[in-house]
């Protein structure tokens, strides 16, 4: 394949379609959790992450577990974590079987924000995925996101 092949061509525009989507609703839905809530999208999705672990085998996630379930490295979520711990949001602490793991926990507190948050974040992706889906270039991706059955 040379650099002027179609086939590059397309999958180089198909990538920028995406990305712009992604900028779209992730710049929308930061507007809405910040106004309403006073949160970033990496804080929503850090809480949100630690809320769906439980105590029990495999049921907690260590910092590099984090790290990895919020895309971002271990020193930015590290920072992340503190912010939320000072805002009384988070805790850390130490495992009970490897002093050296440190697991991460969200506060009562920490709930209530994420459980008042999250009808504002699923409001603000419906809006963004409505507005782009009047985008022709961006409607096929709409349809895709809205096509997929994850499992939680």
């Amino acid at each position: 394949m040379t650099a002027t092949d179609p086939a590059l061509t397309a999958l180089s525009q198909g990538w920028c379609a995406l990305s712009l989507l992604h900028s779209r609703i992730d710049a929308h839905i930061e507007r809405a959790l910040q106004t309403g809530h006073d949160l970033s999208v990496r804080e929503y999705s850090l809480l949100d992450v630690l809320s769906r672990q439980h105590n029990g085998p495999g049921g907690h996630l260590q910092m590099k577990q984090v790290a990895d379930a919020v895309v971002l490295s271990q020193s930015a979520t590290t920072r992340l974590v503190t912010r939320l711990e000072d805002r009384g949001l988070l805790t850390r602490y130490l495992c009970d079987t490897d002093r050296r793991g440190i697991y991460t926990d969200v506060t009562e507190a920490g709930l209530a924000l994420l459980a008042s948050a999250r009808p504002t974040n699923d409001r603000a992706l419906r809006e963004a995925l409505d507005e782009a889906a009047k985008n022709a270039e961006l409607a096929p991706l709409v349809r895709a996101v809205e096509e997929l059955h994850v499992a939680a």
